[in-house]
């Protein structure tokens, strides 16, 4: 879609690889914390998710399926380690210290782990139902319902290995809850705020490497190749 070169290119995938990785760690932290709100429990890891899949789509629409596919494929290692390392140095909104990394976390080894699996099944059907959809000539399809079925797939299979029969007596018990209001807020969050945030970061993106692509152009005649700031 743009003629990038190859060190731009290495740019987008590198930054779009750091912000899954930070979303990732930051939602198997905040997962820890479970809340009530009109009632029903949840989890503030909600509100934070959702950006994994603004960042997977902007990913697919710009540079197509295989390198969403490669980003999913580099994050899910580093991203387990950095979640058990975060989950356990700071645990249930405590702060233990790095000693506690000494001794092994059955419970926190089990939500990185069932971190792992959502990811990557959330993330792969999220990238295969976009990457069918975003020829579309209505741009907001193809995000929309990506976030729909890959939201459901991740959610559902990280609480069910994470808290299924878990340590946690309170997770064990109220895990279906939880999902489901985990769920529902993360539907309202990416279809209320992130499609449109989507659709401007689409259009400022895409103005943004127009120009460069047309800067290659001239800069080919003289010699000289912009770099993506």
């Amino acid at each position: 879609m743009f003629a990038l070169s190859s060190l731009q290119r290495r740019r987008l995938l590198t930054l779009m690889i750091s912000f899954h990785i930070a979303v990732i760690a930051a939602s198997n932290y905040l997962v820890q914390l479970p809340f009530t709100i009109f009632g029903l429990h949840t989890t503030w890891g909600a509100f934070s998710f959702p950006f994994i899949f603004l960042a997977t789509d902007l990913t697919v629409r710009f540079f197509g399926k295989g390198p969403a596919r490669a980003i999913v494929l580099r994050v899910m290692f580093p991203a387990l380690l950095v979640s058990y390392v975060v989950s356990v140095v700071f645990p249930q909104g405590g702060y233990a210290g790095l000693p506690a990394l000494g001794e092994w976390n059955l419970f926190v080894a089990r939500i990185a782990l069932a971190s792992f699996m959502a990811y990557l099944l959330g993330q792969l059907l999220d990238v295969q139902v976009f990457d069918r959809l975003r020829r579309l000539s209505l741009w907001w399809v193809a995000p929309a319902l990506s976030t729909v079925f890959g939201n459901l797939a991740d959610t559902l299979a990280f609480f069910a290995i994470a808290f299924h029969n878990g340590p946690d007596p309170f997770m064990a018990q109220h895990w279906p809850e939880i999902a489901s209001v985990d769920y529902a807020i993360k539907l309202v969050i990416s279809l209320l705020f992130f499609l449109p945030l989507y659709g401007i970061l689409l259009r400022w993106f895409s103005r943004r490497l127009m120009l460069l692509t047309e800067e290659r152009g001239h800069s080919r005649q003289s010699g000289n190749a912009p770099e993506l700031p």
